[in-house]
């Protein structure tokens, strides 16, 4: 989407009616605005407007009390400009239509501390400075849902009419049932550059994940992630049923997960975490060292939600033990079986619920701080820790964000506006989110999250 010139894109796809410039906030909602192709042009060469405190909106798109970004400064702007990605389409909706993804600078050039992708960003920056490039992957869990009444269920087969009655775990006939579904989502993600790879049937009642396949832009699979999302999300609609990202939609099935795989290559495209055998290298140990180490801080980055703490209970498929092991879904951080020169790391706290920017952020800046610091981690487990006696993550929403403001480990990963920030708008969440029945918060995050 970027191999044309300031307006070659529009230019070379005359079918496009409307753009949408939006920007990811904190909770990974798209804020932005709906522009007429014919004033679109513009939008790349001078970017737009929105006021700074957009980007830290809390789950209903309210402003945030005794936020620095309203009131006390005005509520003014800043300046959003497109993102180096460019155009992509949006397949979901009847009209043509393109998203330009734009990030959030302040009037001086300055890029804006609140804004998630340029957390991203300045992380990648240390790893260009120590000459490293992360290659990250992500795998996304998401549930097709009949939500047309008050009980959830899984959306009755195209093919036959009829309804799973429970999980089919690897299941060809799951795939088969939605088909049409997922064939249009495989097609939609070519249209928008999202490598997607194997679909499979997950272990929940219509559950289903698809990999992203590995890159070396850490910036892009961030983008890839929150493009799927909200692909996902919108060609499910348009089959007449929802698909939900919600770490935890039903309490007898496995909670959505988006784990992470990653690996570190050096200037000269050499991966730092193989050492030509399986253990892998000591650089390999200090990454994983890095992330136990921050996880409690990063735990709000893991879990945003109320529901995200329903799948972190233990024995549920979700780690909350902290814990590393070589090739052992039971612990929190994973080294997969591979071919020595493709050694990685599979990080498994985090659910399908995240903002994409500040989960990659957070990991990847933990990795780097344990490699920067020479940290070694305690012996990787074997069997199942669930079992075991381990360091435990943060249980409660109140508690994640307690850690997440007072942990020393948080600045090391974050700037400080934006853990300010993230602060402000869960602890309103949580005052608010109180108000609401069982029924109202899942309504809430079904479609948002």
């Amino acid at each position: 989407m970027t191999d044309h010139p300031p307006g070659g894109w529009l230019h070379a796809n005359p079918h496009v009616h409307s753009v949408r410039a939006a920007a990811c906030d904190l909770n990974a909602q798209a804020r932005g605005k709906r522009i007429p192709r014919r004033y679109a042009h513009s939008l790349e060469t001078e970017g737009t407007r929105f006021p700074f405190s957009i980007m830290n909106l809390d789950i209903w798109g309210e402003d945030i009390e005794n936020s620095p970004l309203v009131f006390d400064s005005g509520d003014a702007d800043g300046i959003l400009k497109p993102t180096e990605r460019g155009f992509v389409p949006m397949p979901w909706l009847d009209t043509p239509t393109a998203l330009l993804p734009v990030w959030m600078y302040h009037h001086d050039g300055r890029p804006f501390a609140g804004d998630p992708r340029h957390a991203l960003a300045a992380v990648l920056a240390r790893y260009a400075k120590r000459g490293l490039t992360p290659v990250v992957a992500t795998e996304m869990e998401f549930y097709l849902v009949d939500d047309s009444t008050r009980q959830l269920r899984v959306p009755a087969s195209p093919r036959s009419g009829k309804r799973r009655p429970g999980a089919e775990t690897l299941s060809m006939r799951a795939l088969d049932a939605f088909d049409l579904f997922f064939t249009q989502l495989y097609d939609a993600c070519e249209q928008m550059d999202i490598p997607a790879n194997s679909a499979i049937s997950e272990a929940g009642i219509g559950q289903f994940e698809i990999d992203l396949a590995h890159q070396p832009n850490a910036l892009k699979a961030a983008d890839d992630a929150w493009f799927f999302k909200l692909l996902v999300q919108g060609q499910a609609r348009k089959h007449g049923f929802a698909a939900s990202f919600m770490a935890k939609p039903y309490p007898d099935y496995a909670g959505n997960g988006m784990h992470v795989h990653f690996s570190v290559l050096d200037a000269d495209g050499v991966n730092i975490f193989d050492n030509g055998t399986p253990e892998g290298s000591s650089a390999l140990r200090h990454a994983v060292a890095g992330l136990l180490s921050a996880a409690p801080a990063s735990t709000l980055i893991f879990a945003p939600h109320l529901n995200s703490y329903d799948r972190l209970v233990p024995g549920a498929h979700a780690p909350t033990g902290l814990s590393w092991a070589y090739e052992n879904r039971t612990s929190a951080i994973r080294i997969p079986a591979s071919p020595n020169a493709a050694r990685r790391i599979e990080h498994r706290i985090s659910g399908g619920d995240v903002n994409p920017y500040l989960l990659l952020a957070v990991i990847l800046a933990a990795a780097l701080r344990g490699i920067e610091d020479g940290r070694e981690p305690p012996a990787p487990i074997t069997g199942n820790a669930y079992a075991m006696d381990l360091p435990l993550v943060p249980a409660t929403w109140a508690e994640a964000v307690d850690r997440f403001e007072r942990d020393p480990w948080t600045e090391r990963l974050l700037p400080p506006p934006l853990i300010a920030n993230m602060v402000l708008t869960k602890r309103q969440e949580i005052r608010d989110i109180e108000e609401l029945t069982e029924a109202e918060r899942i309504d809430l995050y079904l479609d948002t999250v």
